[in-house]
């Protein structure tokens, strides 16, 4: 059984999301490649792939310190797993297995079943934002992102859109939790519509 409100949180986020903002999915700490280079390996690709995926690792971890940016040599790295099969696999599989937790769930259909969502890569993709701006190598610059929260056109993350609509078909009272701030809720609820959610109890952002 859950507890009161049975509040379930699911963070489907980018491996490579520093935990320290809710505002920018690709940053990393200031380059320290040396303390990970891949000396002595004669297939530089190899190499870099190599870095990169220890990179990633440590960021997983938290163990990566203050982020500023992605390291230059893992940008190719970044854009072809955010791009490719890769990420759009690891966000199927989180939400088959929050789907197989949810069902197990007795739902008491009183309303104080919740499932609270993030909503920046969790439901929405800003992918197309970070595409433009060196899918993470430039230092984030939030009055950009800001205007491209404005544009309100952030697609859907398709398993995140099944698992919600399942969700609610189960019973579950949505919530969403955002650290946007609360001078963009109308067009961030403008957004979540046109991406294909609807019908959430709250929409809850920050200074709200």
């Amino acid at each position: 059984m859950l507890n009161q409100w049975g509040v379930v949180s699911l963070l489907i986020l980018l491996a490579i999301e520093p935990a320290s903002s809710s505002l920018s999915i690709i940053q990393i700490t200031p380059e320290k490649e040396n303390l990970l280079a891949a000396d002595g390996i004669s297939d530089r690709r190899r190499g870099i792939d190599l870095y990169c995926e220890s990179w990633k690792f440590t960021v997983e971890t938290n163990d990566a310190g203050n982020w500023t940016r992605i390291p230059e040599r893992c940008v190719d790295f970044v854009k072809e797993y955010i791009t490719g099969e890769r990420y759009a696999s690891d966000l199927k599989a989180v939400a088959v297995n929050a789907l197989s937790y949810a069902k197990a769930v007795e739902v008491t259909g009183n309303g104080k079943d919740a499932w609270v969502f993030d909503i920046d890569e969790t439901l929405l993709s800003n992918v197309p934002y970070y595409a433009t701006h060196g899918f993470g190598s430039e230092i984030f610059d939030e009055p950009s992102f800001d205007d491209w929260v404005d544009l309100a056109e952030a697609p859907a993350l398709s398993a995140s859109l099944r698992l919600y609509n399942e969700l609610q078909k189960l019973g579950f009272t949505i919530f969403l939790l955002t650290g946007r701030s609360e001078f963009q809720r109308n067009v961030t609820e403008r957004n979540l519509l046109y991406a294909g959610y609807s019908n959430w109890k709250r929409l809850i952002l920050r200074g709200d």
